[in-house]
């Protein structure tokens, strides 16, 4: 008895006390569920501080905002979010490299926390200081805490993975379906502040009991697989040193020379991040080391990766377009009673884990009976269905006008259409990526995945920058459409892209 106790002590992955799962994912289902209720907190306040403007002596409503038109506001919205899911491939470089996968998630806790904080300033600096902590942070947080879930089952075989993997799923869509409804409603109706700083302090709360949990991960999330040698370690270093100082220099000469203006900031993160997923993906398609076959899928997968660019373009527009829709132009009673447009965006996690059961026993069901769509095809569903969306949202946007407020119901129905569409995109694409993967690069291509998320709201942006109203019908229409001819397409060449696929279903 004594023995086996000593041995459950020193192997985390043997204490089956949370729902019959390692202890250790307890602790990171709390890190991961306070993280995205202080992720998804701030970005529902974060459309409508920009555009607020002063108070409204009429209604009574807040202002205190930085005053920002709704193009804008979109264009630095959509680079946020990208540059979120572009940090995740150099945050699973330092957790590979430099820190550990822990130490990484530690660190990154204390920078969002920081990130919040420096929101919770009053100040057009301080806030721009915030988004840069904050996305930094969740790219650190978001490349490693996945690992370290992976590191309490006993290989990719254990019986209990997928199980844990949901379970971790549920935490991230409680944190951010809570968060709307508390830090939104406080930051929104109340204190724009106030919020921010309710975000600051549910990252705080996901630290500290990820600090004090350590002791029940598995030991690997400690190790550095990967580590640095000197010499590269300098190399690294004194490249990033020289960036740094080329960048302080370009843009200390043009605020001397009286130049600078918010684009010079926007329009080179956005072309950054159009331009390096594709830097990347040719990087490794052309890599001479990689096999026939593996060169094969990296084709196929590319196909994947342009139409998930699609998708997240549109689907990201549910934090900007659709929620400034939210605000201006739809009625905020139900029965009676008031709500706050920030409520909307609590939506997409409630339809998740609603519909996430049904969806995985649906595709059993069919897979038994030899009928399961396969990859290809799940994916041109979610296009046209996200394309669906946005023909759905004209009608409401036609019916608004004036004074006139339509039903809530439009843009429920609208954030319902496009979660289907997500289900039919995301958990495939996670999926398919892991299995067309090259060897050499398997633990990068998930980073390699978020790039499509990046690339997509990088196009976003772009036209927001170009002052295309993406609040007008006749761009509306033309995404929608967009999206519904490139599913047609994505069906349509179906069996080459299932040949470039191999034995990949």
């Amino acid at each position: 008895m004594a023995s086996s106790l000593t041995k459950d002590s020193a192997d985390p992955s043997t204490e089956k006390t949370f729902f019959g799962h390692p202890r250790g994912l307890a602790t990171l289902f709390m890190t991961e569920m306070w993280e995205r209720f202080s992720y998804y907190g701030m970005r529902a306040l974060l459309v409508y501080y920009l555009v607020s403007g002063g108070a409204d002596a009429a209604t009574g409503s807040q202002g205190g905002g930085l005053a920002m038109t709704a193009a804008t506001t979109t264009a630095i919205y959509s680079v946020y979010v990208s540059m979120v899911y572009l940090m995740a491939m150099p945050g699973g470089w330092f957790g590979d490299r430099v820190w550990g996968a822990r130490k990484t998630v530690a660190i990154a806790g204390f920078v969002i926390i920081a990130g919040h904080v420096s929101l919770a300033v009053p100040g057009q600096a301080m806030f721009f200081v915030g988004l840069i902590l904050v996305a930094a942070g969740s790219g650190l947080l978001k490349a490693n805490i996945s690992t370290m879930v992976g590191h309490l089952y006993d290989g990719p075989e254990d019986p209990r993975r997928d199980g844990g993997f949901t379970l971790f799923y549920i935490g991230i869509n409680l944190g951010a379906f809570v968060a709307p409804l508390v830090v939104g409603t406080v930051g929104k109706e109340h204190n724009w502040h106030l919020g921010f700083a309710l975000a600051a302090v549910g990252m705080a709360l996901g630290l500290t009991q990820f600090l004090l949990g350590t002791k029940h991960l598995s030991p690997k999330s400690s190790l550095v697989p990967n580590p640095l040698t000197p010499e590269e370690r300098k190399a690294v270093l004194t490249k990033v040193a020289l960036a740094v100082l080329g960048v302080a220099v370009f843009y200390g000469a043009v605020v001397a020379l009286g130049a600078y203006t918010l684009n010079w900031a926007l329009v080179p993160l956005t072309l950054a991040g159009l331009f390096i997923p594709i830097a990347v993906l040719t990087r490794i398609k052309r890599d001479k080391d990689l096999s026939v076959t593996e060169q094969s899928k990296m084709t196929a997968y590319i196909f994947f990766f342009i139409a998930a660019a699609v998708f997240w373009m549109i689907y990201d527009q549910g934090g900007s377009t659709l929620s400034l829709f939210a605000d201006d132009k739809t009625a905020d009673t139900v029965f009676g009673l008031g709500f706050s447009a920030t409520w909307y965006q609590s939506l997409n996690p409630l339809f998740v884990m609603a519909l996430a059961p049904v969806f995985a026993w649906l595709w059993l069901w069919l897979a038994r009976k030899n009928q399961e769509p396969n990859t290809i095809v799940k994916f041109a569903m979610g296009l046209v269905l996200i394309g669906a969306s946005f023909f759905v949202f004209i009608v409401p946007m036609n019916m608004a006008g004036g004074d006139v407020k339509v039903s809530p119901m439009w843009l429920v129905s609208i954030y319902m259409i496009q979660t289907i569409g997500e289900l039919c995109v995301s958990p495939v694409g996670l999926s398919v990526t892991t299995k067309m993967a090259p060897q050499k690069y398997a633990s990068q291509m998930m980073g390699v995945w978020f790039l499509a998320v990046t690339a997509g709201d990088c196009i976003t942006s772009l036209l927001s920058i170009a002052k295309v109203d993406l609040n007008g019908t006749w761009i509306i229409g033309f995404e929608a459409l967009a999206a519904v001819i490139a599913g047609i397409a994505v069906y349509s060449y179906r069996k080459k892209v299932q040949s470039l696929m191999g034995t990949v279903h």
